[in-house]
Parts: structure tokens; sequence; C-alpha cells
């Protein structure tokens, strides 16, 4: 395993591998930004972490940027490029994002499902709380 050097690092993308996710396309969606990150010699850039279920399952594909924390939704491998290209503007992929951070907390986007409220007994079966 490696422990990356961070201190070049301005973006972090979280990428979705959960089972709705993967069912999507979301290793192919995974493979493809990896591949743009290192095609444009972007790795001490922008750093991504594969992750399991982000709790967005109708918004397959998903994906986070941080720090900015803009959620997106319904990425596809063939949005890899142009997503990358408003990475490095800071500018958002106004057509795949689904929530926006502000101060307030999360902002949902139209036509974004609102999802379920978390209740605790809907979080503890979500998580697999045993």
């Amino acid at each position: 395993m490696a422990t990356w050097d961070l201190s070049n690092t301005k973006h972090h993308l979280l990428i979705c591998n959960g089972s709705s996710c993967n069912k999507a396309g979301a290793e192919e969606l995974t493979q493809a930004i990896r591949n743009e990150i290192q095609k444009r010699d972007l790795d001490d850039v922008i750093h991504t972490t594969r992750t399991r279920c982000n709790g967005r399952c109708h918004d397959k594909c998903v994906s986070i940027h941080y720090p900015k924390g803009t959620w997106y939704k319904d990425l596809k491998a063939e949005d890899t490029s142009p997503f990358i290209d408003s990475i490095l503007e800071e500018e958002d992929y106004t057509e795949k994002v689904s929530h926006t951070f502000t101060l307030e907390g999360f902002v949902r986007s139209s036509g974004t499902n609102r999802g379920v409220s978390k209740d605790k007994e809907k979080v503890k079966k979500a998580s697999k709380i045993l």
C-alpha cells in the first residue's frame, strides 16, 4: 500500500463504488477518471478515493469533489474529460451537480431526488448496524 504525499493536492474526488453505482458503471467511471488524471499529469493535483456507498443510490454514479463539497450525479465514463476540466477551472460541471455546499448545508439541485429522511431505523438498516 502507498502513503501518498498530498502536499500539492488541490482536489479530492470521492468516487462511489457501492453496489448500485457499480451496477451503473462505477468501475468504468473510476478507471476513466484515473486515466484522464494520469494522461494530463495531474496525479499530484487531483487525488481520487474509491468509496463504498455514499447513500445517494438514486443518483448513480456519484462522485464528491472536496474541498469544494459539490456532489455529482449520473456520471458516466464519457463525462470524464469535461468533469476534470470543470474541476481544474474551479467551476461546477453544472449539468451533473446534485448538491452544492453552503454555510447552511447542502443545497439540492433542481431535478435531483430529495431522498428519504434519516430516521434511526432507516439509518441502522442502510448502515447495516448490528
